[in-house]
């Protein structure tokens, strides 16, 4: 079982939930933007667990990986009023931190080429999958027999 056989949707949001014990948001993060090109802070209070779960699949899925790449995943369509749209990566700030705090965890390791889920943190994801699947299956019998 791996990050590739459940919806992103519910791994990301149960390994957020996991990740709650271990990390805890900077003293920022109430006040800041994810990228120029929104308008606002997000609304969610747990906000900063979502995003680190999801960099931390994300990893898992493309890594190695670096800064710049994330940025550009997190990024989206700046609108500049009248003038046409452009394309504004997302907050680099947001992502080495992130990324620091699963450092620090064990989770990912900064290579040559960029960052990789080290052994453990690929079994925390994978044992988290696992479960994800068990709750679908209970919940529609067809997915027992994938």
């Amino acid at each position: 079982m791996s990050v590739f056989d459940v919806p992103a949707e519910l791994l990301i949001q149960r390994t957020a939930e996991k990740l709650k014990n271990a990390i805890s948001p900077p003293e920022w993060s109430n006040f800041v933007k994810t990228g120029v090109n929104r308008e606002r802070a997000p609304e969610q209070k747990d906000w900063w667990y979502l995003r680190v779960a999801s960099i931390f699949r994300r990893v898992y899925i493309d890594g190695p990986v670096g800064i710049e790449r994330l940025r550009t995943f997190y990024g989206g369509r700046k609108r500049r009023g009248v003038r046409p749209s452009h394309f504004a990566k997302g907050s680099g700030a947001i992502l080495r931190n992130a990324l620091h705090q699963l450092e620090q965890l064990g989770y990912i390791a900064k290579t040559r080429e960029g960052r990789v889920v080290t052994p453990a943190g690929r079994a925390f994801l994978d044992k988290i999958a696992s479960e994800v699947k068990e709750e679908l299956a209970q919940k529609i019998p067809e997915l027992k027999k994938y």
